[in-house]
């Protein structure tokens, strides 16, 4: 069954679980998602700046008044490969090894992610960047990009309709904190399975065992929480968790417990004879 997803007003994005679950993710100001695109945008100065330096310094035009006209053609051609990568490059490699941050998203925290909730891909991250120069026209000022976010519903520039994507504000006191939970009595195993199992297939062993004590310790302590809290925190434990292993599964099958759950019985019976 896909994700419904419906706006309960023009700043809430409310996504409804494969377990008819509501999550109500607070959409990124557009105040907000300007002051992170900046942050990351001076980061790609300063980056390329010490490029330039870096290939004086090689090509023997250490002093800032050399012209780059006189540099030799070598120096030119990785110049410009490094700028490319930089600009084109920079959102999309961290957005994909950050969960759906940047440097800028991560400091205001915001996050993007898929319209139903579910982590990004590398996919994702490449589309709706690769159309950011579409949004920055004309540069630098986003007018296309800022047209696209108020005329939208989901406050979406034009990158990220395409890709599917949202940028969201963490809203930590939907859910209660990691330390708040684990800290309540034991009151279930955390190995006696509540949903149908959710096939999935990834490669298990980027998991670290600290991971999935975190996993174990949720499943075991999760029916001490009201439904809604129970269900914010079983998808902020499986995010990390989805951007690192990059599972495929069925979305009429998936829930994030079920997730949750598998997981931690594939996990186990994998290390069983491991000391």
């Amino acid at each position: 069954m896909a994700a419904e997803f419906t706006i309960a007003n023009e700043e809430t994005l409310v996504i409804e679980t494969p377990e008819r679950v509501p999550l109500h993710f607070a959409l990124a100001s557009t105040g907000n998602r300007f002051l992170a695109c900046a942050v990351d945008h001076t980061l790609q100065f300063l980056i390329l700046l010490l490029i330039y330096l870096g290939f004086a310094i090689i090509s023997d035009y250490a002093s800032l008044g050399d012209r780059l006209t006189e540099a030799p053609k070598w120096v030119k051609a990785l110049l410009v490969i490094f700028v490319f990568l930089i600009i084109s490059g920079y959102f999309v490699f961290f957005e994909w090894l950050w969960n759906g941050q940047t440097p800028g998203k991560r400091w205001l925290k915001l996050r993007v992610i898929r319209e139903d909730g579910r982590p990004i891909t590398f996919w994702e991250a490449a589309v709706r960047n690769l159309l950011r120069t579409f949004d920055m026209m004309p540069v630098p000022f986003y007018s296309i990009g800022l047209i696209s976010v108020f005329i939208s519903a989901k406050d979406q520039r034009a990158g990220d309709m395409i890709a599917g994507t949202v940028v969201v504000r963490e809203r930590e006191a939907e859910a209660p904190s990691f330390d708040e939970v684990f800290a309540a009595p034991v009151s279930d195993s955390a190995y006696r399975r509540s949903f149908r199992p959710t096939p999935f297939t990834a490669d298990l062993s980027p998991l670290t065992e600290s991971q999935i004590e975190v996993v174990e310790t949720f499943l075991r302590r999760r029916w001490d929480l009201p439904d809604m809290q129970r269900q914010w925190m079983a998808w902020r434990v499986a995010m990390p968790i989805m951007y690192r292993l990059r599972p495929s599964y069925h979305l009429a099958t998936f829930t994030y417990e079920g997730f949750l759950e598998e997981l931690l019985h594939r996990y186990r019976a994998q290390h069983r004879f491991i000391d």
